[in-house]
C-alpha cells in the first residue's frame, strides 16, 4: 500500500456512535494534516447548477456506458453506486469517477431497471439513491475481478439484476420495470426515520456502520462539503439493508471495532489502475474485506471498504462467469 494512502487511513478518526433501531454508525473524521486533496463538487450539485450533462453514449444506447459532459470550471465527483435516473434505463456508477473540468468522459455503469429500454428523457437526473449496501458490496467484487483481469470497470450485470429482484421480493415491492429506485421510494417514510435519527456532525467526512451488530464497512470522502451532500444517500444505502434485515437490535462497542478495522485495512494487498476520469483507482483485498479508493494528486478523494464472508473473497471467484449478456436494444 502506497504511503499517501496509508497516511490517509492512519489519520481517520472515529467519532461517537449513534444508534437507530438495528443500525449503528460511527462518524468518521480526518485530522487536519491527513488529507486536503483537490476541489470538486458532487453529482447532485453539478446537475442542480446545470453544468453537467449525462446522456446515453449514442442515440441507440449501450447498457454498460454513459457519456458525461462537464461544462464547469471545477471537477465533479460521481460516487461508486450513485444512481442516475432517466434516458433509456436507470444506471449506477461501477466505480467512483472524478470528472475533469470542461471535459467529456465515458463512464462505466450497471443497469438498475431491467424492464425498460425506452427513453423517458434525453438526459439523466440525480436519482437521490446510492445502491443498497449488499448489492453494492457484491458489485464491488465483480468490478474488482474484471478490472484486474481486463482493465475494464465492468460488473456482473446479471447478478445486479438478480440482486435487485431479490431486494424487491424481500421488500414486497412490485416494479413493472424492475427498478431499484421503486424499492427505495416504497420505503421512503421508514428511511426518513433513519435520516432524522442519525445526525450529520460538523466536519464529518464519512461513516462506519454495523447492522444487527455485524460490521458492514465504511465510506469516507476528502471534502466535508461534498460529504454533507452525499451523507443522506450513503445513510439510506445502509438503512435499506437494516430495514430488510430486521432483527433484535444488537449494541456493540463500534468505536473500538472501527479502530481495529482501520488498522486491519493497512495490511490489505492492493492493485493500482488508471481511472476513467482523473487520478488512479486502487483495489484492496484483505482477510474478509475488500475496498477501493480514488486517488488524485496523491490525495485520497473517496475510499470505501466492505466486510465479506470467507466464501466471498476475491480468490474464490476464479470460476465466476457473467450469467447474462448486456442488453443493447
Amino acid at each position: 500500500m502506497e504511503g499517501h494512502v496509508k497516511d490517509f487511513i492512519m489519520n481517520i478518526e472515529p467519532g461517537e456512535m449513534q444508534v437507530h433501531k438495528n443500525l449503528a454508525i460511527v462518524p468518521l473524521f480526518v485530522s487536519a494534516d491527513g488529507n486536503e486533496g483537490p476541489t470538486y463538487i458532487t453529482l447532485k450539485e453539478a446537475l442542480e447548477k446545470g453544468v453537467l450533462n449525462v446522456t446515453e453514449v449514442t442515440e441507440g444506447g449501450t447498457v454498460p456506458e454513459l457519456k458525461v459532459i462537464n461544462k464547469s470550471d471545477i471537477a465533479v465527483l460521481l460516487l461508486d453506486g450513485e444512481e442516475l435516473a432517466g434516458a433509456k434505463q436507470n444506471r449506477v456508477l461501477n466505480t467512483t469517477v472524478l470528472i475533469a473540468a470542461h471535459s467529456e468522459t465515458v463512464i462505466p455503469v450497471s443497469c438498475t431497471e431491467h424492464g425498460r429500454w425506452s427513453y423517458t428523457s434525453s438526459e439523466f437526473r440525480d436519482s437521490d439513491v446510492i445502491m443498497a449496501y449488499n448489492i453494492k458490496r457484491k458489485k464491488a467484487r465483480s468490478v474488482m475481478r474484471n478490472v484486474r483481469e481486463s482493465g475494464r470497470f465492468m460488473s456482473d450485470q446479471g447478478e445486479v439484476w438478480d440482486d435487485i429482484q431479490a431486494m424487491s421480493d424481500n421488500a414486497k415491492v412490485h416494479s413493472h420495470t424492475g427498478s431499484m429506485k421503486d424499492v427505495f421510494e416504497s420505503k421512503e417514510h421508514e428511511l426518513d426515520d433513519y435520516l432524522k435519527a442519525i445526525t450529520l456532525m460538523p466536519d464529518q467526512k464519512g461513516m462506519m456502520v454495523t447492522i444487527n451488530g455485524a460490521l458492514m464497512g465504511f465510506d469516507i470522502i476528502s471534502l466535508t462539503s461534498a460529504y454533507a451532500v452525499l451523507h443522506p444517500k450513503l445513510l439510506k444505502s445502509f438503512a435499506m439493508e437494516a430495514l430488510l434485515d430486521k432483527k433484535e437490535r444488537a449494541i456493540v462497542p463500534l468505536v473500538a471495532i472501527a479502530k481495529g478495522f482501520l488498522q486491519d485495512v493497512l495490511s490489505c494487498s492492493d492493485t493500482k489502475h488508471k481511472s476513467v476520469g482523473l487520478g488512479w483507482d486502487y483495489r484492496f483485498e484483505g482477510k474478509e474485506k475488500v475496498g477501493s479508493a480514488l486517488v488524485h494528486e496523491d490525495k485520497v478523494v473517496h475510499m470505501t471498504f466492505f466486510t465479506l464472508a470467507e466464501s466471498e473473497k476475491i480468490g474464490s471467484m476464479s470460476g465466476f462467469k457473467q450469467r447474462r449478456g448486456y442488453r443493447t436494444k
